[in-house]
């Protein structure tokens, strides 16, 4: 047998990564970059001196091996930030495991649970990884889009689920269902009709939630997230996954998380290790206790970076419906979609060229099919 055909990848279309040829055309041709998830500005103060203060600690096992399952710190922190939320004490030491990212926590999460043979609902559009973890983990994806219904303008909450067609995807045979809310790229946040739907439909068949939520501290007013595992009899079967990289605009660190029973976390250890730095998880550590001293306030950085991405949304919703592109309007998140096709219509061949070009138009924008 050729070696190239013996040692060819399973998965075939993971040999081109969209948002790493985003990455590179951006550094090529320097543009303003609109398509990564991430700010072009500072973490919090409290953020920076924290990684400050442990970065230059006398204390040497900062910088080394911790506790697998996640810093002792950390995950104390982050249980007294979650328990209120979901109506239950967390056990830090049980109930939370740290990763390298929400994306290790979300790896580790479908490898431990999904099985050849099992089925996983995603709602569409979606983060691409959901669907490449499943397969390669041996699961079978199903899929169910968000439909537009009317309304008033073009808001994310426009955009629902049709829960007949929902009812239809459930099966003996499905093993988890994956909910992004907030929801990326649309910017939705879910209502608790379509959670509790969604909660009666993984009860009746005896399905996972894997609920995606890193997004879940950027909603706007006066909308407000609901978390799965604080409905009632969700607990048990949700895992949630979080990220300081978002909560703290920090992406670099690479510190996520993932929350749940313990009958459910056990099986993200069967695996290999994802952890984080013991000094990034310090940092987030200190970071988080000093958010909870001030939650509810105005200077509370959660309630600060709120209202600053608000803003800019109302700005770009303005800017895009000046030059004929319909935008979505989302309800949280750092994502804008907006539809050009009338835009498109009054260009020429040429235009419409160079329009979509980075090298011309030196804008880097996602395309939709990345999701």
């Amino acid at each position: 047998m050729d070696v190239n055909e013996k040692f060819k990848l399973v998965l075939p279309y993971v040999k081109v990564n969209v948002w790493e040829d985003y990455a590179e055309l951006a550094t090529t041709y320097n543009p303003v970059n609109l398509g990564m998830g991430y700010p072009d500005f500072l973490p919090p103060h409290h953020i920076i001196d924290a990684l400050t203060e442990v970065l230059s600690s006398e204390d040497v096992m900062l910088q080394q091996y911790t506790r697998a399952e996640g810093h002792p710190r950390l995950v104390k922190a982050l249980a007294k930030m979650y328990s209120p939320s979901v109506n239950r004490f967390i056990d830090p030491l049980e109930e939370i495991i740290t990763f390298a990212g929400a994306f290790g926590a979300l790896y580790c999460t479908i490898m431990g649970h999904i099985q050849q043979g099992d089925e996983v609902i995603i709602i569409e559009p979606f983060f691409d990884c959901y669907q490449s973890m499943v397969i390669a983990a041996g699961g079978t994806p199903k899929y169910i889009p968000l439909r537009f219904q009317d309304g008033d303008a073009t808001q994310s909450s426009d955009w629902v689920l049709d829960f007949k067609e929902l009812d239809g995807l459930f099966n003996s045979k499905t093993k988890a269902f994956i909910l992004n809310t907030p929801h990326n790229p649309f910017g939705k946040v879910f209502n608790k009709t379509e959670l509790l739907y969604i909660a009666h439909l993984c009860q009746k068949w005896n399905v996972m939630c894997i609920a995606d939520e890193v997004y879940e501290w950027l909603v706007y007013e006066p909308k407000r997230h609901i978390k799965m595992a604080s409905l009632p009899g969700m607990w048990e079967r949700t895992i949630s996954i979080g990220s300081a990289g978002k909560t703290h605009c920090i992406t670099g660190l690479k510190v996520g998380w993932a929350i749940g029973p313990k009958h459910l976390l056990i099986n993200l250890q069967s695996g290999p290790k994802l952890p984080s730095s013991p000094f990034a998880q310090e940092a987030i550590a200190i970071g988080i206790e000093k958010d909870l001293a001030r939650f509810g306030q105005d200077d509370c950085f959660q309630q600060l970076l709120r209202k600053s991405l608000k803003l800019k949304t109302d700005y770009m919703v303005e800017v895009l419906r000046e030059i004929v592109m319909e935008p979505i309007v989302p309800d949280a998140g750092i994502f804008l979609v907006a539809d050009w096709a009338s835009l498109e219509r009054r260009m020429s061949p040429e235009s419409s060229k160079r329009f979509s070009r980075m090298e011309d138009t030196k804008v880097c924008l996602d395309s939709t099919l990345c999701y």
